[in-house]
C-alpha cells in the first residue's frame, strides 16, 4: 500500500530545513578476500604438488591526498541517489576492475577523526572472489591494485570476570605482505569486549600502523573476523572462494586456511555434504590419482 502525504505534512516539509544539522560524508570501504598460491611458490615449486595456499587481500595505493601512496582498501564516496550497495559496485569496478564479486556490508566505521578530511563514516563491505577470473588493475583514485597475503595472530592479554560484568582484552597482529614487490605492511590492535549485564560492547584501537591508510587496519580485522565467523557457523561463503568446480580436498584446504586450524576430514565431509553436488568429472594431474569434483548444491543455498 502506497503511503499518501497529507496536505499538512507537505506544507511540513517544504518549510523543513535539514541544514540546521551538520551532515556527514558518507563513504564505502570495500575488503576483497581470494585464496591464492603463496607467491614466491609460483614460479619455482615442486612439479608433483599443488602450490600452498594463502587468504589474499586486494589493497589499492592510494594517488591522492591523504595518505597518498601509502596502500588501503578500494572504496569512495557515495554519490547522490545512489544506494551503499551500488556505490561499493561501482567503486570495486573503477578502482580495481572487479565484478559481480559476492558483495555485502558488515559494519559501519564512524569513530571522530577517522579520516582527516572532515566527519566521513564508512560502511564497511565484504568481498570475495576467486581470483583466477580477474585481472587486477588500478584506476580512478588509485593508481596500483595488488594482492596481499594476509596473516593474523592474536593474543588474549587479560580477561577479567565479576559475576555479569566481564571485560576481556586480546592483541591482534595483522601482517601483509606482497612478495613480488618486497611489501611488507603490519598493524597492532587491541580489542576490548566489556560485558555489563552480559549485554557486550566491543571496541578496537590501532596500537601501531605501517604503511595502511586511516582506520583501514581495523576495517581488515572486522572483516577478517566476519569471514572467519561465518566459516565456522556453516560454512557457506567459503563457496564464493572457489571455482565452479573443486574437490573435497580443495574445499577444506580453503576452510582450514580461513579457520587457522586443521579440520578432521570425516566431520567436515558430514557437515558440508548437504551443500556439495557431485559432477560427472574428476581431476588428474602429476603426482595426483584421479578425484571427484564437486559443484556447490544451489537448493542448500537457496533455502529460506
Amino acid at each position: 500500500m502506497s503511503y499518501l502525504m497529507s496536505e499538512e505534512e507537505k506544507q511540513f516539509l517544504e518549510q523543513y530545513d535539514i541544514t540546521r544539522f551538520q551532515q556527514p560524508s558518507v563513504t564505502v570501504d570495500i575488503a576483497v578476500f581470494a585464496v591464492m598460491a603463496r607467491q614466491e611458490e609460483q614460479q619455482d615449486r615442486d612439479y608433483r604438488k599443488d602450490p600452498p595456499l594463502e587468504l589474499s587481500l586486494l589493497l589499492i595505493r592510494r594517488g591522492s591526498y591523504p595518505y597518498k601512496d601509502y596502500w588501503a582498501l578500494p572504496g569512495g564516496f557515495a554519490r547522490p541517489g545512489e544506494s551503499l550497495e551500488q556505490c561499493a559496485d561501482r567503486e570495486l569496478r573503477e578502482e580495481t576492475s572487479v565484478e559481480n564479486a559476492y558483495l555485502r556490508p558488515f559494519g559501519t566505521f564512524s569513530d571522530s577523526g577517522r579520516d582527516p578530511r572532515g566527519w566521513i563514516i564508512s560502511n564497511g563491505f565484504l568481498a570475495l572472489v576467486d581470483a583466477k577470473d580477474y585481472r587486477i588493475r588500478g584506476g580512478t583514485d588509485a593508481w596500483d591494485a595488488r594482492w596481499f597475503t594476509l596473516r593474523v595472530r592474536s593474543e588474549q592479554l587479560s580477561r577479567n570476570v565479576e559475576g555479569s560484568h566481564a571485560r576481556i582484552r586480546t592483541q591482534y597482529k595483522l601482517e601483509l605482505e606482497n612478495a613480488q614487490l618486497g611489501i611488507r605492511l603490519f598493524a597492532v590492535l587491541t580489542e576490548e569486549r566489556i560485558f555489563e549485564q552480559h549485554h557486550e560492547k566491543v571496541y578496537i584501537f590501532i596500537d601501531r600502523c605501517d604503511g595502511l591508510a586511516f582506520d583501514h587496519a581495523k576495517i581488515i580485522l572486522r572483516a577478517f573476523r566476519q569471514l572467519r565467523r561465518e566459516t565456522s557457523e556453516d560454512g557457506k561463503i567459503v563457496f564464493d572462494l572457489m571455482p565452479k568446480q573443486f574437490t573435497l580436498y580443495q574445499l577444506q584446504e580453503v576452510n582450514e586456511i580461513i579457520l587457522g586450524r586443521k579440520l578432521t576430514t570425516p566431520n567436515f565431509r558430514r557437515k558440508i555434504a548437504p551443500l556439495v553436488s557431485e559432477t560427472e568429472e574428476t581431476v588428474t594431474g602429476a603426482g595426483h590419482r584421479p578425484a571427484k569434483l564437486f559443484r556447490r548444491n544451489l537448493e542448500a543455498f537457496y533455502e529460506d
